[in-house]
């Protein structure tokens, strides 16, 4: 277990509690609270003693901390905690001078390679602190990023990523949109991100393939006593036959072709769908799978596209496009 990590997650506990205007924590409540929070993130049972805790308020109060505004109430012999700031949090204080300089000299060296595979989130990372500095001098936030803080799931992504490299075999509670618990075998494999959503995939030992499974329907992970099946899928081709997640491995790839009109044409050239895209025309043409993802895609731009073949996609999408209408065919 890292200390490091382990520290953090301590931190962050102990802010949540302390930004609470509704509950006391007295220490025993931290202590419970820190407790419950690090054995969730590492999956196994975790606790902490008292004079960590303290030691833990003692430096989130230090200059070298976060020199957050931590009052003792007492009541009775009792003392609970609580931010003076209601609206005070470690995770709202900006980084020193002295941390964006170094952090900056680091991405500096990164960005070096940031033509190399697999190096492009450096640029994004780097407009961001930029992005941060610059805005410290103003009044009113003129850019937002896409994230999603209230995504579901989140708190099982490192647990893992661990569980990943040392090749364990877990046992995972799963609930369908349709509210129905499975219970998956899995040796894990990879971790994707997919329209702010991520998945895991992995080998089912009863099924006998890969399967992929949102984090977001995780209900609980266990690790289990079960021969790991070792990875024999290289995990970069495997995604260069498909658009999103969704690779039926008896499926073929086929060859799309979609018209474009005026309107989307600019948009579609600038920022491909996939790697195989090509665009002769007004005509798109794609060598993927089909699936879920690509038929939501196909319709989430509506009249901007229409597909020319294979003749077994214009069916379903008709299909699919049928009842749509169906739905707001109101009797009158």
């Amino acid at each position: 277990m890292s200390t490091n990590k382990n520290a953090q997650i301590r931190y962050k506990a102990l802010d949540e509690c302390f930004s609470n205007i509704y509950l006391k924590y007295f220490i025993e409540d931290l202590i419970a609270y820190c407790n419950e929070k690090l054995t969730d993130h590492f999956m196994e049972e975790t606790s902490i003693s008292r004079r960590q805790v303290l030691e833990d308020i003692k430096f989130m109060e230090s200059q070298a901390g976060f020199e957050a505004p931590i009052v003792r109430y007492r009541e009775g012999k009792r003392v609970y905690y609580r931010y003076e700031d209601a609206d005070f949090s470690i995770l709202k204080k900006s980084m020193t001078d002295t941390e964006r300089n170094t952090l900056r000299q680091a991405l500096e060296t990164l960005n070096r390679l940031n033509s190399l595979p697999g190096f492009g989130w450096v640029q994004s990372i780097q407009t961001k602190l930029d992005i941060e500095i610059t805005e410290l001098q103003r009044q009113n936030k003129i850019i937002d990023f896409q994230e999603n803080e209230y995504l579901k799931g989140l708190e099982f992504l490192n647990p893992l990523y661990q569980f990943i490299l040392k090749e364990q075999v877990l046992s995972v509670h799963y609930k369908s949109f349709r509210d129905r618990l499975s219970v998956f075998t899995m040796s894990p494999y990879f971790l994707k991100q997919f329209n702010n959503r991520w998945f895991l995939f992995g080998w089912e030992h009863h099924f006998h393939k890969v399967q992929n499974i949102a984090l977001d329907r995780i209900v609980s992970i266990d690790v289990i006593s079960e021969v790991y099946h070792i990875n024999e899928i290289d995990f970069v081709n495997y995604f260069d036959e498909i658009i999103g997640v969704t690779n039926v491995e008896n499926d073929e790839v086929e060859e799309i072709k979609i018209e474009l009109t005026d309107y989307i044409l600019p948009y579609i050239a600038s920022k491909p769908l996939h790697s195989s895209q090509r665009v002769k025309g007004h005509v798109l043409h794609l060598s993927v799978k089909i699936n879920q993802e690509l038929k939501a895609l196909i319709l989430s731009h509506g009249e901007n596209m229409r597909v020319i073949s294979p003749l077994s996609l214009v069916e379903e999408l008709q299909r699919i496009i049928q009842r749509m209408k169906n739905n707001y065919d109101f009797k009158k």
